[in-house]
C-alpha cells in the first residue's frame, strides 16, 4: 500500500477519508502550519467555514477539498507568505507542465514551456 492509500484509507470506514492524493497533502499542509502557529484552529475553521458555505459550493459537498485549499490559500495570503498572484502563476506553471509531460512521468515545473522559453 503506498502512502496516500494508507492516509486516505481508515479502519471502519467505508470511504476513503481523501479521494485524491493531492487532498492528502493539503490536509497535511494545514496540520503542520498550524503546529507551526502560523493560525490558531479557531482562526483556520473560520476561513474554512466561510469558504464552505459560499452560496457556489457543491450541497452534497464533493469540493470539500477545493474549499480547503481554498482557505489555505486565503490564509497564507493574509499573512503575506504566499500572495495571490504568485500561487495562482505558480498553479499555471504546473498545469502547463503537466500537459508538457509525457504520461506516465513525473510532472516537473522543468518542463512547463513558458520557462524553457526563457
Amino acid at each position: 500500500m503506498n502512502r496516500p492509500e494508507a492516509v486516505a484509507s481508515v479502519p471502519g470506514l467505508e470511504d476513503p477519508v481523501f479521494a485524491e492524493p493531492w487532498q492528502v497533502e493539503a490536509f497535511a499542509m494545514v496540520v503542520a502550519l498550524h503546529e507551526h502557529g502560523l493560525f490558531s484552529w479557531s482562526e483556520w475553521a473560520e476561513v474554512l467555514s466561510a469558504e464552505v458555505h459560499r452560496a457556489d459550493a457543491a450541497p452534497d459537498g464533493h469540493d470539500y477539498y477545493e474549499h480547503w485549499l481554498a482557505a489555505l490559500e486565503k490564509l497564507l495570503a493574509s499573512r503575506g507568505l504566499a500572495p495571490a498572484e504568485e500561487v495562482d502563476a505558480l498553479a499555471a506553471a504546473w498545469e502547463r507542465a503537466a500537459h508538457a509531460t509525457p504520461h506516465g512521468r513525473p510532472i516537473l515545473l522543468e518542463n512547463d514551456p513558458e520557462r524553457q522559453a526563457r
